[in-house]
């Protein structure tokens, strides 16, 4: 993991970190310098791209240089290609919302909630249990700062990241041979369509994925997410 080396503040009227934040959008920009890849950051006015940054190209703003080394891509941030290939292959079904509660009440399958605690928190199906796949960003390295600003920019204050201990934390709940049935909130699908030829990612398909590449035999997905659970006025449980 690379380390700041140079923080430099621009010309700016303001001892703001961020002197103009609502017009200034934030940029995330690659920069690769002989063989290590660093992240650069930068605040400047009413242009958002990714490109090559200098400061002599940067009139106002903050430069971080060297901030990070991106870590390596996880099973998670596979394409999505790969991952239905996967899912597909190991004969992952996905069941509508229906089809899921008579397999939890007859077929002793567990509905695996993957949204984040507060949601699975605010209502549930009664028996389910939650695991998230992803959590607030909790560390401080120079990458997590710089992925904090990049979710600052859209208005996202809760930024996210993968939650490194999902696995350890299912199979501390689930043996490998549990009848599984994976839940987020939209549901995703791997079902083609004109517009989607190869369906939609989604948390619980992500999920999905990780479990039977990690050796879980009965993996299903829950088509429709729990938004169509709730709509459909199925069973629910609160604990708040």
């Amino acid at each position: 993991m690379a380390t700041i080396t140079s923080v430099s503040q621009l010309h700016s009227s303001s001892s703001s970190l961020y002197p103009n934040y609502q017009s200034s959008p934030l940029i995330l920009a690659p920069k690769t310098n002989q063989d290590t890849t660093i992240c650069c950051l930068t605040v400047r006015s009413f242009t958002f791209s990714r490109r090559r940054l200098s400061s002599q190209s940067v009139p106002r703003g903050l430069i971080i240089q060297n901030a990070a080394t991106k870590p390596a891509k996880s099973p998670a941030e596979e394409d999505w290609k790969t991952k239905r290939e996967l899912l597909l292959q190991k004969r992952v079904r996905s069941v509508e919302v229906k089809e899921a509660l008579r397999l939890q009440k007859e077929n002793n399958f567990v509905i695996l909630d993957v949204r984040p605690e507060a949601e699975f928190k605010e209502a549930h199906p009664p028996g389910a249990i939650n695991v998230q796949i992803y959590r607030l960003i909790k560390e401080w390295t120079a990458w997590d700062i710089a992925r904090r600003a990049a979710f600052a920019f859209f208005g996202i204050f809760s930024g996210t990241e993968e939650n490194p201990e999902f696995l350890q934390s299912v199979e501390s709940q689930l043996d490998k041979d549990a009848k599984i049935i994976v839940a987020c909130a939209t549901g995703g699908t791997m079902k083609p369509s004109q517009n989607l030829p190869e369906g939609q990612q989604s948390r619980s398909l992500i999920a999905a994925y990780l479990l039977v590449l990690n050796g879980y035999k009965n993996v299903y997905h829950l088509e429709g997410g729990l938004y169509k659970w709730f709509k459909e006025e199925l069973p629910e449980v609160s604990e708040e």
